[in-house]
């Protein structure tokens, strides 16, 4: 429930708190006080739309911020929410669940599990026509539970079966498609022929090609220096050296070395001119290095970062052409289990339908004797139930809320009603029979005895007040059939300082709602008006 109410800045209020209580709170106060604005500030705190005009004029911002009891919530410190919303003149929106930040959509969405507003122009959970399968279900309670928990565990299974079999190709379309892109990669894989080896060797030749003219001309010059130059040299101290080996030790050495290096210089000189007339490459070669570079490269692309992805891709491949090739068995049997579910889901659906069907009836019934009592005895509150094609998590039901107002007019969904008091009412009747269900804990009724009085005003007061016993109620009324209803009744007044206006309220005492409902009563606060309110009070 709402607990306290902190409005700053906004319109005419400067700077307002509220203590809020459970069951009936009645607001009452003058025209122009500031009630309305009370109910925009909780509509601005849902989510809704803000103008920059509700900034109270010389201020910059405007801030309201809520404390809410709600000890089931798991967003609850010690049972406590607080909520906060803060609006800067250059736009800037600052939304806040227990000081963390949302934005505007997650505060509405959040808002709309805690309070339920309703006045002129509002939009509540119950217009929302997805709701209406939800309050339906839940009015016919036990019955539909243990049917809904047993469809919606083989929908889960179905839904499982329908994903293993597209991610398995069980369809026929998917599956031929899936083969050919595979035999396609597979053929394109298998036709290059790679190694392992190809990329360095073939990327080795490609070098030396580019690099033709350089090193013909390098080797060739180191196929002189080393035949003409060296060896030649070497040959002669050779020679020079077998004249004066014998004159000890340290010169055999030597020249068993010289013959070494000699026999290793000739080695080098052979392997150098092989390398320069390996250098000769005639045209076609280098075409055919370069396209086999290109289609490694293009493999690459498609398939991974080398020739080992590249060929390990391929073996996955092949695995997964021959895993596709023998799925025919196994969909055979998904296939079927699919069908048995269909069929299963199908005779569930219908239980749960004609469930839907008869308690909608009573639901009905129910929502138009209350309607009756609010003054709309022509009114006639309906439920159309369409069927799906599709499964989905209520079945194949689809749920709407339908109203006719007026003799002669058409049923139309609940949320084309144009006249805010009708809807105010239309309202109150449907949370009066689902009050039991209602899962939100604070309604907010703003100005709901538009266009109402004596014995239909009645009837709504008693309707809010019975409400009260299960959710918090708060009302704002001009009806003293209604004020002397409430559990608790708080007076909004405004005071004028230093040329500036101030919106203030209170609690009051047991004798000031005596007046208090004289006054709305009478317009004066006589010792007549004052006894006529204690009479409404005994009655409520």
């Amino acid at each position: 429930m709402l607990t306290t109410l902190h409005i700053k800045n906004v319109g005419i209020i400067d700077d307002l708190s509220i203590d809020l209580n459970d069951g009936f709170n009645v607001l009452t106060g003058e025209t122009g006080a500031g009630k309305t604005l009370i109910i925009g500030s909780l509509t601005i705190l849902a989510g809704g739309r803000f103008s920059k005009e509700m900034i109270r004029s010389g201020a910059d911002f405007s801030f309201i911020e809520a404390n809410f009891y709600c000890p089931q919530n798991k967003n609850a410190v010690d049972g406590n929410i607080i909520v906060s919303r803060e609006i800067h003149n250059n736009g800037r929106n600052s939304c806040k669940i227990n000081g963390r930040m949302v934005t505007v959509n997650e505060l509405k969405d959040f808002m709309s599990h805690i309070i339920d507003i309703h006045g002129q122009h509002d939009n509540q959970l119950i217009l929302n026509n997805e709701n209406h399968i939800i309050y339906l279900d839940k009015f016919i309670g036990k019955e539909i539970e243990d049917y809904l928990t047993k469809y919606r565990e083989k929908l889960k299974e179905y839904c499982r079966l329908k994903q293993e079999l597209k991610n398995t190709y069980g369809e026929e379309q998917e599956k031929e498609r899936r083969l050919d892109l595979l035999n396609y990669q597979l053929q394109e894989i298998k036709s290059a022929n790679l190694k392992e080896s190809d990329e360095i060797e073939l990327e080795e030749k490609h070098k030396k090609m580019q690099n033709a003219e350089k090193l013909k001309e390098n080797l060739s010059q180191i196929d002189i220096e080393l035949n003409e130059n060296a060896i030649s040299a070497i040959s002669n101290s050779i020679r020079n050296l077998e004249k004066i080996q014998n004159c000890g030790e340290e010169y055999l050495g030597k020249l068993n070395a010289l013959k070494g290096t000699y026999y290793d210089i000739q080695e080098l000189a052979r392997d150098f001119s092989d390398m320069r007339v390996s250098i000769d490459f005639d045209e076609g070669e280098q075409n055919r290095v370069e396209e086999r570079l290109d289609l490694i490269y293009s493999l690459k692309r498609k398939y991974g970062n080398s020739i080992l992805e590249i060929l390990n891709y391929g073996k996955k491949v092949e695995e997964e052409i021959k895993k596709i090739e023998n799925l025919d068995e196994y969909h055979s049997k998904i296939k079927e289990k699919i069908n048995d579910l269909k069929e299963e889901m199908e005779m569930l659906a219908e239980k749960i339908g004609d469930l839907r069907k008869k308690y909608s009836k009573i639901l009905c019934e129910k929502i138009n004797n209350e309607l009756k009592e609010l003054e709309m005895p022509n009114a006639k509150f309906d439920i159309n139930i369409d069927k799906n094609t599709q499964f989905n998590e209520n079945g194949l039901d689809n749920i709407e809320f339908m109203i006719c107002t007026n003799l002669g007019e058409g049923m139309k969904p609940l949320a084309k009603i144009a006249s805010g008091g009708e809807m105010s009412r239309i309202m109150l009747a449907i949370k009066y029979v689902l009050a039991d269900i209602d899962e939100v804990a604070t309604l907010v009724f703003d100005e709901i005895d538009t266009g109402i009085s004596g014995k239909a005003g009645q009837a709504v007061g008693d309707k809010m007040k019975k409400i009260a016993k299960i959710h918090q109620v708060i009302c704002i009324t001009h009806l003293p059939s209604i004020a002397a209803k409430g559990d608790y009744n708080y007076y909004i007044y405004k005071q004028t300082k230093e040329n500036k206006t101030y919106t203030n309220i209170k609690q009051l005492t047991e004798d000031e709602t005596i007046e208090e409902i004289a006054r709305i009563s009478s317009g004066e606060i006589t010792e007549i008006a004052k006894a006529h309110a204690r009479e409404l009070r005994k009655v409520s």
